[in-house]
């Protein structure tokens, strides 16, 4: 009975036996086969033949210490197989005595840890990626906040300086929608943060819960993951404080671009609304700021899902194209939200005209529109009801642009 376990424990765990001296005088199959060595190759040397060079000498002498006192010493041990590669055994060594209490030999019994131990190290080091990654989130973010708060404090100031350079009416009006868009913008990046911050707590959970169960492929998995929803968590605040740069500068971009941007911007509220956007672009370059055009049809769509609302309409389709006609570039965006009363059609780019609530709608969306579209582009902003809802119509010339 006895051999039948001694047989078992050499089968099921990495043994030696080393003289006084740690001269070795005896490994068993597993040894050989973790270490790379043969038993002739092991028998009679040093047991330094397995130690990698990066274990401290402390490490050694902590171990002869306790075994030449007839203590058992048991620890992680890192080793160094024949081939140059490193493994780690959970090692116990224990000196044998014999009847007059004096120490013949020691063995020791290891059992291999080298994945849980490499995994851990992955983990760590993974561990310490993220928080690097959260430590330059929130310096983005702080950096971020500073600048809309800058750029919040020099709106009044900005909107006095063209009420004195230009004296016009229309000129505060349309610093008052910037206003109104500032906030509607802020509220848009409360609401697209939410979700990805839903996503990466349940991501970071998985990692552990990965570790834990010593999944390597998930807690890779799971690591890529967090870091995606971390990187599209700053893109969003690019691009919103895009939106808000002063003195910006025109240039020829693709209209399909300001669209998709658009799109981009929204696309958790118009998830959230269950809103399908059909669209049909043509290759079709103008001139001007692409953001101003982002910001257009951004008010447009916010419109549409208003009157969705508004009107309980169950299946919500908005309809967005481009296309040429004589010279000009024309965005035409579609929706079937049951459209304006005859009576207000023709109101509805005049300042403060709006048909919803006021706790809804300042009334300068549509106004504000209207003038980007005229000043920015040069261009004309129409509307049309159609069976279902309204057509907006957009007309950008394109004598300047390469179109």
């Amino acid at each position: 009975m006895l051999q039948q376990y001694m047989e078992a424990i050499e089968k099921s765990n990495i043994i030696s036996r080393t003289d006084t001296d740690g001269i070795i005088t005896f490994v068993n199959d597993e040894f050989c086969k973790i270490s790379g060595f043969t038993k002739d190759e092991l028998i009679g040397k040093n047991h330094n033949i397995v130690r990698h060079p990066d274990v401290p000498a402390s490490a050694f002498k902590l171990l002869w210490d306790t075994i030449k006192n007839k203590q058992t010493y048991k620890s992680t041990v890192k080793n160094l197989s024949k081939d140059g590669s490193t493994f780690y055994v959970n090692t116990t060594v224990t000196p044998i005595l014999d009847k007059d209490d004096n120490i013949v030999e020691y063995i020791a019994i290891r059992y291999d840890v080298t994945k849980e131990v490499l995994l851990k190290k992955e983990l760590e080091k993974k561990e310490y990626e993220l928080e690097q990654l959260n430590e330059s989130l929130e310096i983005r973010v702080k950096e971020q906040t500073q600048q809309l708060q800058e750029l919040n404090q020099t709106l009044e100031l900005r909107v006095q300086e063209e009420i004195i350079k230009n004296e016009e009416k229309q000129k505060v009006m349309f610093w008052q929608s910037r206003l109104a868009s500032l906030g509607q913008m802020l509220a848009n990046i409360a609401h697209q943060w939410r979700q990805p911050l839903t996503e990466l707590s349940l991501a970071t959970f998985n990692i552990k819960k990965a570790a834990i169960n010593k999944n390597d492929e998930d807690v890779k998995k799971f690591y890529a993951e967090s870091k995606d929803i971390i990187k599209n968590m700053s893109n969003t605040i690019d691009d919103f404080t895009n939106f808000f740069k002063p003195n910006k500068q025109k240039k020829y971009f693709y209209l399909k671009d300001s669209v998709n941007e658009s799109l981009s911007i929204l696309k958790k509220i118009i998830k959230r609304e269950n809103i399908i956007i059909e669209t049909n672009f043509m290759n079709i370059e103008v001139l001007g700021v692409p953001n101003e055009l982002s910001q257009v049809i951004i008010n447009l769509i916010q419109n549409s899902k208003d009157a969705f609302n508004q009107n309980n309409i169950e299946e919500k389709v908005i309809k967005i194209t481009t296309s040429k006609e004589d010279r000009c570039a024309i965005i035409k965006i579609e929706d079937n939200a049951g459209g304006i009363s005859e009576e207000n059609i023709d109101k509805i780019f005049e300042p403060y005209f709006t048909t919803k609530h006021s706790s809804s709608g300042t009334g300068l969306g549509l106004f504000m529109s209207k003038m980007i579209c005229e000043q920015a582009f040069n261009g004309t902003i129409l509307v049309e009801r159609n069976k279902d809802g309204l057509t907006i119509i957009i007309k950008i010339p394109l004598e300047s642009a390469n179109g």
